[in-house]
């Protein structure tokens, strides 16, 4: 494992590091040391390396990932991988706003609590977070699988699409034309497979399916008052 000590190469000389690595570079284990809260950290990744980040990260941390395993042994600030495309981070504490916001792809697991927006407009990325999550978590969420196994705070699922959220706690209130709908087989075997790939020991049957009541797609004078 090769350490890099972001309090003396910065931000820039830490990601310059990790993004200038030739195709195929056998140094595939990196160690950030020394985060000290600091914003984009390990941003932009496009290689398959295994970086874990030792304490606490600021904004962004992770973004635009693509297949690179990022772990934080910490918690994490605003927006952590906001955009990932592919790839896996993983928050061993908590998260604060807007936690994989319009992510593509990849896994996002947040091992404590996640803040407001949890997802938010998430466009195919699986979110697992061993806690609870904040107010309008979900809102506008168009794909993707987004987990949570405490409790959910006020609007959740506000204006979603066709994602799915699965949710083990109580559910403060629902957002804009987001329903509970029926755990069906195939939901229960997604679930079983998302909670195992976060290392998270729960059992998929104790959790609740919400949706979609799609009632908003198209302009509709009866549902008026919901828009």
């Amino acid at each position: 494992m090769t350490e890099l000590d972001l309090q003396k190469l910065g931000v820039r000389g830490v990601n310059s590091a990790l993004h200038g690595l030739p195709e195929g570079a056998n140094a595939q284990d990196w160690l950030i040391s020394n985060p000290m809260g600091q914003h984009a950290i390990a941003c932009g990744l496009d290689a398959p390396l295994k970086v874990t980040i030792d304490g606490h990260v600021g904004f962004y941390c992770g973004g635009m990932n693509q297949q690179a395993e990022i772990t934080i042994q910490g918690h994490a600030g605003v927006g952590v991988a906001e955009n990932m495309m592919s790839g896996q981070v993983r928050v061993k504490g908590s998260a604060s706003d807007s936690a994989g916001a319009t992510a593509h792809g990849g896994l996002l697991v947040i091992e404590g609590d996640a803040s407001s927006r949890c997802g938010i407009s998430m466009k195919g990325v699986d979110i697992v977070v061993g806690g609870s999550v904040g107010h309008m978590s979900g809102f506008m969420a168009q794909s993707g699988h987004l987990v949570v196994c405490g409790d959910a705070s006020d609007a959740l699922g506000d204006s979603i699409y066709e994602a799915i959220v699965f949710v083990r706690g109580k559910v403060a209130g629902l957002g804009a034309d987001c329903i509970e709908k029926e755990m069906r087989p195939e939901h229960l075997v997604k679930l079983a497979e998302l909670l195992d790939a976060a290392d998270i020991d729960a059992d998929p049957g104790s959790f609740r399916r919400y949706g979609s009541a799609r009632t908003l797609y198209n302009f509709d004078i009866d549902n008026a008052d919901a828009y």
